[in-house]
């Protein structure tokens, strides 16, 4: 069980060690401390396109279980993934459907997150319970970097308590998510906005779960050009 969480006075918490990264062309040293942080189990503040967010070992269950308790996030709320490359979604679902694939191609990297089938191998922790599993391959490229650098996947939550809004520069991260990190990794401030849009690829034809970056008729309108979807609705 869960134990309750301090107030978000910043005196509450220490001060998180933070390193200032360039976000166009992330320093190595920089990404292999944080890389390392995260193998070993920590959890490290990094930036997306639209916010940042936090990433631990996905395959860690004390790393995973951290996440949770930093966010104060329900359990039944699953957690997505940032993967180094498409080829890792293969390794981490049961099936890619034809129409998945086709907007992998289309909107990655970044905008979209995709929810497979998880596979046998995806931790429980992860999926909340629902057999379900967010993929997204990022397209920051500190967050790609990090991504490669830890030699797996890594969690992509965003870095605020679960249900306040996300967090777009570090100087305004709530302290209560911020003194619990083992690393920061400050790009300065971030666009801000909705995020990625989630998709559900599950089913026969694509779910829009939440609408971000990308629009529902954004993504009919790629589908509709893809030989493989219009064959299957036209038999």
């Amino acid at each position: 069980m869960r134990t309750k969480q301090k107030s978000a006075d910043s005196d509450c918490f220490p001060t998180p060690s933070t390193r200032r990264v360039d976000p166009d062309n992330p320093g190595a040293q920089i990404i292999r401390e944080a890389a390392a942080a995260i193998r070993n189990g920590g959890v490290v503040a990094f930036p997306t396109r639209c916010l940042y967010g936090l990433g631990a070992d996905a395959f860690n269950a004390g790393a995973v279980e951290r996440v949770f308790t930093i966010k104060q996030r329900p359990e039944t709320n699953p957690l997505l993934l940032l993967i180094g490359s498409q080829k890792d979604v293969h390794r981490l679902v049961r099936h890619v459907p034809a129409f998945a694939a086709c907007l992998m191609d289309y909107f990655w990297p970044g905008k979209i997150t995709l929810v497979f089938e998880a596979g046998e191998q995806v931790p429980q922790n992860l999926t909340a319970g629902t057999g379900k599993i967010g993929l997204r391959l990022p397209a920051h490229p500190v967050a790609r970097a990090l991504v490669q650098a830890a030699g797996g996947p890594i969690t992509g939550t965003s870095a605020n308590i679960s249900g306040a809004p996300g967090c777009a520069d570090v100087s305004r991260m709530n302290p209560a998510v911020a003194g619990q990190l083992d690393l920061i990794l400050d790009a300065g401030p971030l666009k801000g906005g909705a995020g990625s849009t989630v998709v559900d690829v599950t089913g026969s034809a694509p779910l829009v779960l939440r609408e971000g970056e990308v629009g529902q008729k954004d993504i009919l309108s790629v589908l509709a050009q893809s030989q493989s979807f219009i064959d299957k609705f036209s038999s």
